[in-house]
């Protein structure tokens, strides 16, 4: 029997809006983040898939993005399942700092190395930084990172899909993930193979679900974005 997974990444956020890196740094969505997402929901509706379950991280524009979606579709009664590792990655002494002014003070090769390269990570946050998120109460108990690249991002993304995600798939559920660009980007390098190379051209659109098939073995038959209009290139040939 087929399984279905839907991955929906948060509607446009005001850091998105205004040209800055964010990673933890727990901003809100846009009003146009929140019409992404009432249109995400209107397409999964349309789509008729029955959803069993959903999956996001801590962090408020993917929660808000998948409750406005879910209005939408009827089905705010859905279990949500919360976690830190589908959060999105840590962009370390980047964050907050507007994307424009970082490529013209370090030039646009340094910048395209930080943001796309798949191993190599930014400079880590400076504990005195005005965004830190080594004390915020959700993570206690956590590991928090100072800076990712996304092959840190994988590293733990990874083992929550083993232990959270992929059970509940195998068991027969339907899911959506409500997450983050790169995030996603982590969980689309896993489950289509994407080689470490390829994985730097994918880009994952704000808002747009992803529907996923997969086999008995959790392997992708079929995938496409239903809002065709901001469709990204998908790896694998589909």
């Amino acid at each position: 029997m087929p399984r279905t997974l839907a991955f929906l990444r948060h509607g446009q956020s005001q850091w998105n809006l205004e040209n800055r890196f964010t990673g933890w740094v727990d901003v809100d969505l846009t009003e146009k983040g929140e019409a992404e997402a009432r249109k995400a929901g209107q397409l999964l509706k349309q789509e008729g898939t029955e959803f069993d379950g959903t999956f996001t991280s801590v962090q408020t524009r993917a929660i808000r993005t998948l409750n406005l979606a879910l209005e939408e579709m009827g089905e705010c009664w859905l279990p949500v399942i919360k976690n830190w590792r589908l959060n999105e990655r840590h962009y370390g002494a980047l964050t907050g700092l507007n994307k424009q002014e970082t490529r013209e003070k370090h030039g646009d090769e340094q910048v395209h190395i930080w943001r796309r390269s798949y191993d190599v990570p930014p400079p880590p946050l400076e504990d005195s930084s005005a965004f830190p998120s080594l004390n915020d109460r959700r993570y206690r108990g956590v590991d928090v990172p100072k800076t990712e690249s996304l092959k840190l991002c994988l590293d733990r993304v990874e083992p929550y899909w083993n232990e959270a995600i992929a059970p509940a798939v195998r068991d027969g559920q339907n899911c959506i993930i409500a997450a983050h660009g790169n995030s996603l980007r982590a969980l689309v390098k896993l489950l289509f193979e994407v080689s470490d190379q390829d994985i730097t051209s994918v880009e994952i659109p704000t808002g747009n679900p992803l529907l996923i098939q997969l086999d008995e073995n959790l392997k992708p038959t079929a995938a496409r974005y239903l809002d065709q209009d901001r469709a990204q290139p998908l790896p694998g040939g589909f």
